[in-house]
């Protein structure tokens, strides 16, 4: 039975990151991340739920959301499995919140009140942690950092968005021993932290001493432990569907089969996943955002 709980669940990565008690550990991560180049002193947790503007607009459920103590908005999103159009979802987020910093003051003029913004707006960094490869990104690198770009002069234009995929099977740090950094060390231990029987690193750094605390299954509430195993029971289903509708599509062996295969598996693992919420009693609007069902859809279920 694994020791400490599975990162790429949704429940467990919202536990090691997405808590005000463990704060310290999300801001020594993007230190990490950011090594050289910027510093958080502190950061608030801000609401991961972002409401359409219109009714016909899809609203926006963030994985973590939090502004630092210089203004800076971070996003840090976590996707264990495929998404199609990934990279656009995640520019479409990082787009949303530079919107959303558009709030208008009123002057006094010698016409009456107007109406003001000036435009100036505090970055935004979107950081996606994935299980799995991009084929649009550079497929033999871990890290890919992206943002405006001088297209001639090859230099930033912008650093107002920046966008950060690190795709944690290209990762090749094998051992403990081969990691030189702590951003390395994050790494690793996120991607093998499921299987460990001991936390490593924790002689080197308090904060990965603190991770093992908070990571313990054994240490779970009663209530965590039920939350814990309901994502990680949504999580196994959707990769086993998926791993089904692939072979499926291989016995068929023409690629339509494997085209309808795919489809067929992960629409019925959103549909399994949209069952679950409902069971716990989520809202339809935020199942709708984490499925891409419609409300038809998901009212059919129930």
């Amino acid at each position: 039975m694994p020791r400490f709980i599975n990162p790429f669940s949704d429940w467990g990565f919202k536990k090691i990151f997405g808590q005000e008690i463990n704060k310290d550990l999300l801001i020594k991560f993007l230190n990490d991340l950011l090594d050289g180049e910027h510093h958080i002193e502190d950061l608030t947790f801000k609401d991961k739920e972002q409401l359409p503007e219109l009714k016909s607009m899809r609203g926006i459920i963030f994985d973590v959301y939090c502004t630092t103590d210089k203004g800076e908005h971070f996003i840090v999103e976590m996707q264990n499995r495929y998404q199609p159009y990934f990279t656009d979802r995640s520019i479409y987020y990082a787009s949303r919140t530079i919107v959303n910093q558009g709030i208008k003051g009123t002057v006094e003029t010698e016409y009456g009140k107007r109406e003001v913004w000036n435009y100036l707006l505090a970055p935004v960094y979107t950081i996606c942690l994935l299980n799995y490869g991009i084929d649009e990104l550079t497929p033999t690198k871990f890290r890919t950092d992206v943002a405006l770009m001088d297209m001639k002069e090859k230099t930033i234009f912008s650093n107002r968005i920046r966008l950060i995929y690190l795709m944690l099977p290209l990762f090749d740090k094998k051992t403990e021993a081969e990691c030189e950094t702590d951003f390395e060390r994050w790494i690793y231990i996120l991607k093998n932290m499921s299987t460990f029987e001991r936390m490593p690193f924790e002689a080197r750094n308090a904060v990965f001493k603190k991770l093992s605390e908070i990571a313990d299954i054994s240490a779970l509430s009663v209530e965590d432990r039920e939350k814990y195993d309901e994502s990680l029971k949504i999580m196994l289903d959707y990769n086993a569907t998926m791993e089904g509708a692939a072979l499926l599509g291989r016995r068929e062996g023409i690629e339509e089969g494997i085209k309808e295969g795919r489809k067929e598996g992960i629409k019925e693992s959103k549909l399994d996943t949209a069952r679950l919420m409902l069971a716990n009693g989520e809202d339809i609007s935020k199942i709708m955002c984490y499925t891409g069902l419609t409300e038809s859809e998901i009212n059919n279920l129930s």
